[in-house]
Parts: C-alpha cells; sequence; structure tokens
C-alpha cells in the first residue's frame, strides 16, 4: 500500500517548484514566440490577400481597358476600311472613266482613219481602173 508521508509533501512541492520554474523559464517564453509568429503570419497573410486583391483589381482594370482600346481600335478600323473602299470605289470610277474616254478617242480615231483611208482607196480604185481599162483597151479614155 501506499504511505503519505514526508518524502510525498517533499516531492510535491519539489514538483510545483519546478513547474512555476518551467512556466517562468520555458512554456511562457515558447507561448510569446509561438504568439508572435501567429501574429506575423496573420499579418502575412492579411497583406498576401490585400495584395492579391489589388493584382486583382488592376487585372480588372487592365482587361476593361484593354477591351475599351480593342473596341475602339475596332472602330476606327471600320472607319478607315470603309474610307479605303469609298477612295477604291471613287478610283475605280475615275479610271473607268479615263479609259472609256480613252476607248472613245481611240475609236473616233480609228472611225477617222478608217474614212481617210476609204476616201484614198476609193480615189486609188478610180486611177487604177482607169490604168486598167487604159491598158485593157489600149487606148486613153
Amino acid at each position: 500500500m501506499i504511505s503519505l508521508d514526508l518524502a510525498f509533501v517533499i516531492q510535491g512541492i519539489n514538483f510545483l517548484v519546478l513547474m512555476v520554474v518551467l512556466n517562468v523559464l520555458l512554456y511562457k517564453p515558447i507561448r510569446k514566440v509561438m504568439a508572435e509568429r501567429k501574429a506575423r503570419i496573420e499579418g502575412a497573410k492579411e497583406r498576401a490577400a490585400a495584395v492579391d486583391r489589388e493584382v486583382q483589381e488592376k487585372v480588372a482594370l487592365y482587361e476593361n481597358r484593354l477591351r475599351e482600346v480593342k473596341s475602339k481600335a475596332s472602330g476606327e478600323r471600320e472607319v478607315l476600311r470603309k474610307e479605303a473602299q469609298r477612295d477604291e470605289a471613287a478610283l475605280l470610277e475615275a479610271a473607268r472613266k479615263e479609259a472609256a474616254d480613252s476607248l472613245a478617242t481611240i475609236k473616233n480615231r480609228v472611225a477617222k482613219e478608217a474614212a481617210d483611208a476609204k476616201g484614198i482607196l476609193q480615189e486609188q480604185v478610180r486611177s487604177l481602173s482607169l490604168e486598167i481599162c487604159e491598158k485593157v483597151l489600149g487606148r486613153s479614155l
């Protein structure tokens, strides 16, 4: 059986003194360091979350600006394309008109040259037919 004597009381007092000394020298500093570490970790998490929110906001702002710029560029590109099509149509119309005018001028000149050639050939036909008739008949007409 267990006897409760003076040694048990001394060991109990030693245990209590050891608990007080360990609490002062070991447990309180460890708890303090762990609390500081936890506070630093929480602060770092909060800063990381704040930075993440800021990055998300900046990315959203960047994407909005990029969308706006793309939309604006698309509109400007469409305006420039339509303007270029109008210019192209005007140039083609001017070229067609110039080609038609040139063709009409060439046709007129060819018709005039053909009429001149016809007139010259008719004169030559008369003189040649007269010469042939004179040679065939052997006398002058």
